[in-house]
């Protein structure tokens, strides 16, 4: 493990935890699933503040819940003076509008950036690290990612005879070795992730429901988005099957 770089005054960790949980079951909001006995938004808190990358962190949650912005408050006075100073923000119907919520609530003078999934509680410190040493090296832009195993087809629904021999049809197979699966913490230029929203925002509602990451803003303006390694233990939890694979990987850390 790299040795933690003391934190940035003007760099930010946005947490976004105001996703439902929908696909999870546990009939609650996602972030405070239970991880290990702890909920999930408590894991990233613990990644964030652990990994001593930032001054300042906010918290986007779903609107009109106390319990998650009860929690942050918690953790705050648990971890001490030395803890980030933590903003709650509510969330918004997407995750852009999250985004957007969390940037508009950030300390004057902000000029880095870290946006971070509540559902990717594991995320290691190496990996924080390594997104703010590339904006303190100069990008405007960089994603954790880590090189995809399985063979990715593109498939159409089916249509007329074959329709009735099964419900999709391959259209392509993408090259592996150019794939890669796309993690969290992404960290940004602040004035440029900015722009980046203030553009989506008037997008037509179709276009905006398919941003699943903020990268794929900053791509649209044309600027480089850097990749540097992620990690395997940074997995997004967001079915039962997430759920038991994290629960056994912090079982095996805990042992360690």
């Amino acid at each position: 493990m790299t040795d933690a770089p003391r934190p940035a005054a003007e760099l930010a960790v946005v947490i976004v935890a105001a996703g439902s949980g929908t696909r999870l079951g546990y009939g609650m909001p996602k972030a405070l699933v239970p991880l290990g006995g702890a909920p999930l938004l408590l894991h990233a808190l613990r990644g964030v503040a652990g990994s001593g990358v930032a001054s300042q962190i906010c918290v986007a949650v779903p609107a009109g819940d106390a319990e998650l912005g009860g929690l942050c408050r918690t953790f705050a006075e648990e971890y001490g003076a030395d803890a980030p100073a933590i903003t709650v923000v509510e969330g918004g119907e997407t995750r852009a509008d999250s985004v957007r919520a969390a940037l508009a609530a950030l300390a004057p003078g902000t000029a880095q950036v870290l946006v971070h999934d509540a559902a990717r509680p594991l995320a290691p410190a190496d990996v924080f690290h390594r997104v703010a040493d590339a904006l303190t090296r100069g990008a405007h832009a960089v994603i954790p990612a880590v090189p995809v195993v399985d063979t990715i087809k593109s498939t159409a629904p089916t249509e007329g005879e074959s329709a009735g021999i099964a419900a999709e049809v391959v259209t392509g197979t993408a090259v592996r070795e150019q794939l890669r699966a796309v993690q969290t913490p992404q960290g940004f230029d602040a004035a440029t992730l900015l722009r980046a929203h203030e553009v989506a925002a008037g997008w037509p509602d179709e276009q905006a429901a398919g941003i699943t990451d903020d990268a794929m803003l900053v791509e649209s303006l044309g600027i480089p988005v850097y990749v540097v390694p992620g990690d395997l233990r940074s997995l997004k939890i967001t079915t039962p099957t997430d759920h038991v694979l994290a629960e056994a990987l912090l079982s095996v850390e805990g042992a360690a």
